[in-house]
């Protein structure tokens, strides 16, 4: 299996990744990829970049060393209504968008029954295309209700390598991943590789996502990323912009 784009990465500008936009579009190219988006933190993380950054994305080229760029933002689920932490119609400009529970942000109890339908009111925004790393113990979800929403709603469901890292600091993260990819061979719900690279070298790493598709035997057309044309075409984004 080949992963043609890399779908979560953070630069600099993120306040706690180290790499230029064009450091991450040569590693990519090195690595022999096609595509990598660039996700970073929305305003309500600590140490990231305000609303106008992400106002001013269309002046970035979309291809660098032959990668093509989708230009993003990881936006922050900030209660448990699902509010987000950029407008929503300018997250519709975006390029691709994923959402995700960051601790610093969230702002709500965090109980299965408050976590799932958290997550079940961001995945019915048609801007959001991706939930991220929603694997972390400490924020318990009704796993089947989590796909069949995703499913139903069109949303990626992503298989994060940095939340499997041993060391990283997410709970539970290899038993939850595979909860998850088990109801989404059943619902046969989508889902996304993404590594999270906050550093060049992460990107395309998937080590340690490689074992738990291995270990869950997930079929490879469940797999957005395969090419880079099926990640675009699984976008709401993409959807939405050729109606």
């Amino acid at each position: 299996m080949k992963i043609e784009i890399d779908t979560h990465s953070h630069t600099l500008v993120s306040g706690h990744a180290y790499n230029t936009i064009r450091e991450m579009a040569h590693m990519a190219a090195e690595k022999g990829f096609r595509g990598l988006a660039i996700t970073e933190h929305a305003p309500k993380m600590p140490g990231s970049v305000g609303l106008y950054y992400f106002q001013n994305l269309r002046v970035v080229p979309r291809e660098m060393y032959g990668i093509q760029l989708l230009f993003g933002a990881e936006l922050n689920i900030m209660d448990r209504e699902g509010t987000i932490d950029l407008p929503e119609s300018l997250v519709e400009e975006l390029d691709i968008s994923i959402a995700s529970i960051h601790p610093p942000c969230f702002d709500g109890e965090r109980t299965r029954e408050v976590i799932t339908e958290t997550y079940l009111n961001v995945m019915k925004k048609d801007c959001v295309d991706i939930i991220g790393h929603p694997d972390d113990g400490r924020f318990p979800v009704d796993y089947e209700r989590f796909v069949k929403t995703a499913k139903d709603t069109g949303t990626l469901l992503e298989v994060n390598n940095g939340s499997l890292n041993p060391e990283g600091f997410r709970k539970n993260t290899k038993e939850n991943s595979k909860r998850m990819l088990e109801y989404c061979k059943e619902y046969e719900a989508m889902v996304v590789l993404g590594t999270d690279a906050h550093v060049d070298v992460s990107i395309g790493d998937y080590r340690y996502v490689t074992e738990v598709l291995e270990e869950t035997h997930f079929p490879e057309e469940l797999i957005a990323n395969t090419s880079l044309e099926k990640l675009v075409s699984c976008l709401k984004h993409s959807r939405k912009h050729n109606r």
